[in-house]
């Protein structure tokens, strides 16, 4: 159905306004030498019900209303942006890690799971947990969503401040991200099984799940999802690369021939629609997606990741996370008494374990400290946890409030932290120093230059 002329005026307005929001404060955040994503997060939260959209209520009601297409079609170009950032995200991993990465990611991820996951489910039963319980929770899957908002790292958070303070392309790097896409694949299939456990259990079944006519909270669900989850990974990353080089120089693939561009991001719609019929999380589609086109390194494939990465980070990253600052309601249903001692309890319970693990593994301490701080950033896929987990009933609104500011104020410091050992030239792990940043702030646009550490 086409937009009444109205509706496109609210579209293009609210567009607008979330884009410039979201660029200007990621500039101001990089000039304060604060990582620009934590910009764009506060650009929407600017925008949203605890600023300006409760101090201008008919204004801005009008550019973001509550209800009618509007909402649905940002909410869908909040989807796409974070396909495209787990995209480009998995296209940097040219390979997980290393001979020397592999002790230290093996213990970080060890450490920095199960001693966080196991301390927040001792903490649930010590504390009252009524004010923070949705209606449909029962211990269970309210215990597995606390465990794992305890345990969270963000794949999607930390890669971009990783782009953002162009390391990407380092040791230090590659042993964040590949502990953090382990553990955020524990996480959602832990998350698949709390979703089971619930009394409603998701939003709806389809594909897959609905043609087996799998019950919620029945074990034949739990299992099927967390068999889907783990089943579609490994034969995605093993048969993946064979598949997309022969569709890549097939005869008859005009995609690939005319445009490698739409023939990159309709194979990451592919296998994230793929993901969406089997019942598993459609990102973990975009990222398996980019890490497969990441093993061609052809000029064409290279540009057209580079392509795709430019309008990516221009337009569609910027609103994703601008969107997930617009959502916060800091003024209602947020109990800050709380939230200062879950997030104390969940940082230090965090780094503690992470530093350790590392420390046990032979990082120095500098390694150590920086590894601990970088994989306390809970990002995207906190926010994940954070409205599947309200939506689905299992946790109340105060505590949905607390979730996401644990994302926030987390990924804030480990940008903060990051970016101070940048900017000094110190090092980031044993033998191994960060080139420090230029005075001047990178532009928004040069993605390039942010990706590469500033090679051409």
């Amino acid at each position: 159905m086409a937009l009444s002329s109205e509706e496109l005026a609210q579209l293009l307005a609210s567009l607008a306004l979330i884009v410039v929001s979201a660029h200007v404060f990621g500039q101001i955040f990089v000039r304060l030498r604060q990582p620009r994503v934590i910009g764009e997060i506060v650009g929407g939260l600017i925008l949203g019900p605890t600023f300006l959209l409760r101090m201008f209520p008919d204004v801005l009601g009008w550019v973001f209303p509550s209800s009618g297409p509007i909402p649905a079609i940002l909410g869908a170009i909040y989807q796409l942006g974070l396909l495209l950032l787990m995209y480009c995200s998995g296209a940097e991993i040219r390979s997980l890690f290393g001979r020397g990465e592999r002790k230290t990611v093996l213990a970080i991820t060890a450490g920095g799971i199960i001693v966080p996951f196991l301390a927040g489910l001792l903490l649930v039963t010590v504390i009252g947990t009524g004010s923070l319980r949705g209606a449909q929770s029962d211990d269970a899957s309210f215990a597995l969503v606390f465990g794992i908002a305890i345990a969270v790292t963000s794949i999607p958070v930390i890669s971009k401040i990783l782009m953002d303070l162009g390391i990407i392309g380092t040791s230090f790097a590659r042993i964040v991200l590949a502990a953090a896409v382990v553990e955020d694949v524990l996480l959602y299939v832990a998350l698949a099984v709390a979703l089971g456990l619930a009394q409603s259990g998701s939003t709806g079944l389809f594909g897959l799940p609905a043609l087996l006519q799998l019950s919620p909270g029945s074990p034949m669900n739990v299992a099927y999802r967390v068999i889907a989850e783990a089943g579609f990974l490994g034969l995605a990353l093993v048969g993946g690369p064979r598949v997309f080089r022969w569709s890549l120089t097939s005869r008859h693939n005009l995609l690939g021939r005319s445009s490698p561009i739409a023939f990159q991001l309709a194979f990451m719609l592919a296998l994230s629609a793929a993901c969406v019929a089997l019942g598993v999380v459609p990102l973990f589609g975009a990222f398996v997606a980019g890490i497969i086109a990441g093993t061609t390194t052809t000029e064409v494939a290279i540009q057209a990741r580079e392509s795709i990465k430019r309008f990516s980070f221009a337009f569609f990253v910027p609103i994703y996370f601008a969107l997930v600052g617009f959502q916060l309601d800091l003024l209602k249903g947020f109990d800050v008494g709380f939230f200062v001692g879950f997030l104390a309890f969940a940082t230090a319970v965090k780094a503690a374990s992470v530093y350790a693990s590392a420390r046990v593994a032979g990082e120095t301490h500098a390694g150590g400290l920086n590894l601990a701080i970088a994989m306390n950033a809970r990002g995207g896929p906190g926010i994940v946890l954070a409205t599947v987990a309200f939506d689905a009933g299992i946790v109340s609104r105060s505590f949905f409030a607390s979730l996401v500011m644990l994302v926030v104020v987390t990924s804030l410091f480990a940008g903060a932290w990051l970016e101070h050992v940048v900017r000094t030239g110190s090092p980031l792990r044993a033998n191994e120093r960060a080139e420090p940043a230029p005075d001047r702030p990178r532009e928004p646009s040069d993605v390039t230059e942010s990706l590469t550490g500033g090679r051409r």
